[in-house]
C-alpha cells in the first residue's frame, strides 16, 4: 500500500521518537542460536523495555491512560484510516525496520473473537508484511485495546522453518489446505496453509474451539498468532500458550531474567531489553523459556487428537 510508505516517510521526518529509534535499530545486535532444524534469533533493543515490563493487571491498565484512543495518541503521531474501523499507525517502539500498530479506533478489549476475517483481509491488503496478535496475558502490552500488529517480511525464523518437510507434522490434508505441527520445536506451533480464504478461516476458528474446549472458563484461550500471504497462499500460525510469562521474569537480582514473550518471541526472534540479560542468554535458557509459556506436550496432543476426532467425523458425514 503506497499510503503507508507515505506515512512510514512522514513519520520518520517529522517525529523525532521515530527518527531516533528507527535509526537505532539499525544498529541493533543479534546472537542467534542453532537448534536441530531451526535457529532462535535474540535481539538487544533496549527501547522495547516498555513492552517487556509493561504492567498488565486489570487494576494497572485501569489506573493509566489508554495509549492506542485516538483521543490520547500525540499529535505528531499521524493514522491511516483502516475500514471498518481501524487505524494503521507506524509504532515509535520497533522491534523491526517496518513495525505497525493497527489499533480499533473504539476502546474495546483485546480479543480475537469475531476478527479472524478482518485479520485475513489486512494480510492480503499488506502483502509485504506479516500480520501479529497477541492475547491477553500472552504479550498484549494493551490489553484493554485491541490492535493488531503488521511487520515487514524475512525478519523472523520461522518464515525460514515452516520451508523445511522436516520440520512440519502434517495433521490434516485436504484438497483446499494442510494443518500441520511444528516437530520439535521447543514450542507447541500449528501451522495451516491454503489459497483458500473460507477454508483458512473455518479451519483456524476449528483449532481456536478447540483450545477454547480445553481451557474452558477463560475469556480466551491464551495464544500468539501470525498470518501472511506468498505467493497466493496463506500461512496462518498459532502458538498455544501456558502462560504469559517465565517464572525468572518474577525473580530479583543475578536470578531475574525479564523476557516477556510475545508472538515475535514465539516466531523465534527473542528481543531482549536488558544487556545482562542479552549476554547471558544461552541455548538451556532458551528452552526452559519456551517450556514454561508454551503449553505441554500432552495438551498439545489434545488438541491434535480432537483436530483428527473432527476430521474423521466430517468424513463419515461426506
Amino acid at each position: 500500500m503506497l499510503a503507508i510508505k507515505e506515512l512510514y516517510k512522514e513519520q520518520l521526518e517529522n517525529w523525532p521518537l521515530v527518527t531516533t529509534n528507527y535509526a537505532q535499530l539499525q544498529s541493533a545486535i543479534y546472537r542467534e542460536f542453532v537448534f536441530e532444524g531451526f535457529t532462535v534469533k535474540a535481539q538487544f533493543n533496549p527501547e522495547r523495555i516498555r513492552s517487556a515490563n509493561a504492567k498488565v493487571d486489570a487494576q494497572s491498565v485501569q489506573q493509566r491512560a489508554c495509549f492506542l484512543c485516538p483521543a490520547n495518541l500525540p499529535e505528531v503521531q499521524k493514522k491511516i484510516a483502516y475500514p471498518p474501523h481501524y487505524n494503521i499507525l507506524v509504532n515509535p517502539y520497533p522491534i523491526f525496520p517496518e513495525h505497525l500498530t493497527i489499533a480499533d479506533q473504539r476502546h474495546l478489549r483485546q480479543s480475537i473473537e469475531g476478527r479472524a476475517e478482518d485479520m485475513l483481509r489486512l494480510a492480503q491488503d499488506l502483502q509485504a508484511h506479516i500480520l501479529l496478535y497477541n492475547a491477553p496475558e500472552s504479550g498484549a502490552s494493551a490489553p484493554d485495546h485491541f490492535h493488531f500488529q503488521a511487520v515487514n517480511k524475512g525478519c523472523m525464523p520461522i518464515e525460514q522453518d515452516i520451508t523445511e518437510a522436516g520440520n512440519k507434522l502434517l495433521l490434516k490434508e485436504g484438497k483446499e489446505g494442510n494443518i500441520y505441527c511444528l516437530k520439535n520445536y521447543l514450542r507447541t506451533a500449528f501451522l495451516l496453509e491454503s489459497a483458500n480464504i473460507t477454508w483458512l478461516q473455518e479451519n483456524f476458528k476449528q483449532i481456536l474451539y478447540t483450545m477454547n474446549d480445553l481451557h474452558s472458563g477463560q475469556t480466551e484461550p491464551k495464544c500468539n498468532l501470525m498470518l501472511w500471504f506468498e505467493n497466493g497462499t496463506g500461512h496462518w500460525v498459532i502458538f498455544p500458550r501456558e502462560k504469559h510469562r517465565p517464572t525468572a521474569f518474577y525473580e530479583t537480582g543475578d536470578a531475574q531474567l525479564l523476557v516477556s514473550p510475545g508472538i515475535v518471541d514465539m516466531a523465534g526472534l527473542l528481543v531482549i531489553a536488558r544487556e545482562e540479560d542479552f549476554e547471558k542468554l544461552n541455548a538451556d535458557l532458551i528452552r526452559d523459556i519456551y517450556a514454561q509459556v508454551s503449553i505441554s506436550e500432552e495438551e498439545a496432543q489434545k488438541i491434535k487428537d480432537k483436530l483428527k476426532c473432527t476430521q474423521e467425523k466430517r468424513a463419515v458425514l461426506l
